[in-house]
């Protein structure tokens, strides 16, 4: 089995040597643990590891931090550090003694911003990454980066690549970002999933609230994956798994804090008064979504009365996956007024507001550029506009909006 390169190994070598903490979190099974092993062998020192996934150092990081620290002297990996948030006044401690660099990497599965601790004991010592299921660059090639709404360097992408036909983007967002299955470890979708949902997703969801019915979060996880794309409904979600919206609530905040799902908030500034508040929902991993959704194969997916949500679904967790594998924060939203006028993505960067509409075609209309008349208002300069699109080439409509095949994302 091969290991797949990621494209964060370059941005986590370099902060290694400026910060004396590294935190990368991300959900289970994307590879962090891989990657940073892999690091480990092209360090020159030793570094000693050990995961708290082990019942037994847990217990002695939880009980006896100190003593942890001790057996296991810095420079050190310590694998899912949500178990022991109390490790980290410890490492503290340590880090304002020595102040090296290098000395602590930390995995977890749960976000920094809602992992207890972290914030209150490592602020300004401590630099955050986020490692995501894999992207298609770094399955498919490509220039590495950010995705960004600019037409030298989409042409400079495009020349790296070959052009993606609508049946294989498809492919890619049913069989999904997961390491196991895309290098072939595993070949059977629903099996993976199936056995990732029972192992490690209930398995964690049970650390985070004590308790859960099995058959109530798997009829939840599939309701949520069902309104993927869409403006977030806890009632909705309620009412087809029979559960109160207070736990709805809960459940999703749990969903959002192990990174199986983010939200995209609306835009909106004191000009734009009659935007939404409503965020959407997404999935990072579209072969999640299509397991929990009963698509047996990308052929029914592409067809199916979800296409749309799921090639949406895509194009944006894809757009954010190339911020976080370069440790950049994404600046991205939708915009939704209370006349239901719609944008499916808007990009901030430079003082620019860049609109973007996702559209299952191959040769998109200029009238979907219309709608991006509404973001003029706004005190932000209006940037580049695309449409992101199954075209075979990059196109423009005129100098301000651009035809982008999603393969180049």
């Amino acid at each position: 089995m091969d290991y797949i390169n990621r494209n964060m190994e370059e941005i986590f070598l370099n902060l290694n040597n400026q910060y004396p903490v590294i935190l990368v979190t991300g959900p289970r099974q994307v590879g962090k643990t891989t990657m940073l092993k892999r690091l480990m062998v092209a360090e020159e020192g030793y570094r000693t590891y050990v995961t708290l996934d082990d019942l037994n150092d847990r217990n002695l990081a939880k009980t006896d931090p100190a003593m942890f620290l001790q057996l296991y002297k810095p420079p050190i990996f310590i694998d899912e550090v949500q178990y022991a948030p109390e490790l980290f006044s410890y490492i503290k401690i340590h880090i304002d003694k020595s102040n090296k660099a290098g000395d602590f990497w930390l995995t977890g599965s749960q976000l920094f911003k809602l992992m207890d601790g972290v914030q209150e004991s490592l602020a300004g010592r401590v630099a955050l990454l986020h490692l995501p299921p894999l992207s298609q660059q770094e399955i498919h090639g490509g220039l590495r980066g950010e995705f960004i709404v600019d037409f030298d360097k989409l042409v400079k992408r495009q020349d790296t690549i070959s052009s993606v036909s609508t049946p294989e983007i498809y492919k890619r967002l049913f069989r999904g970002g997961m390491p196991a299955l895309v290098s072939g470890k595993y070949s059977d979708n629903s099996i993976f999933y199936s056995s990732y949902i029972g192992t490690y997703l209930e398995r964690d969801v049970k650390n985070l609230t004590g308790t859960i019915e099995s058959l109530k979060f798997m009829n939840f996880i599939t309701a949520v994956a069902a309104r993927t794309s869409q403006m977030l409904n806890y009632k909705g979600i309620a009412d087809d798994c029979e559960i109160d919206q207070g736990t709805a609530k809960n459940w999703l905040k749990i969903l959002e804090t192990l990174g199986i799902i983010f939200f995209l908030h609306p835009y909106s500034n004191n000009v734009l008064k009659r935007t939404v508040k409503t965020p959407k929902l997404y999935f990072y991993d579209t072969g999640l979504v299509c397991y929990l959704t009963k698509w047996s194969s990308s052929e029914t997916a592409m067809t199916g009365a979800m296409n749309g949500a799921l090639l949406e679904n895509y194009a944006v967790s894809e757009i954010l996956k190339s911020y976080h594998n370069v440790g950049k924060e994404a600046f991205i939203y939708y915009y939704r007024d209370k006349d239901t006028k719609e944008i499916d993505l808007i990009i901030e960067g430079d003082g620019k507001l860049h609109p973007i509409e996702i559209k299952k075609t191959t040769i998109p209309d200029k009238r979907l550029l219309n709608v991006f008349k509404v973001i003029e208002k706004s005190p932000l300069e209006r940037g580049i506009g695309a449409v992101l699109c199954m075209a075979e080439k990059l196109g423009a409509f005129d100098k301000d909006n651009l035809i982008v095949p999603i393969g180049l994302i």
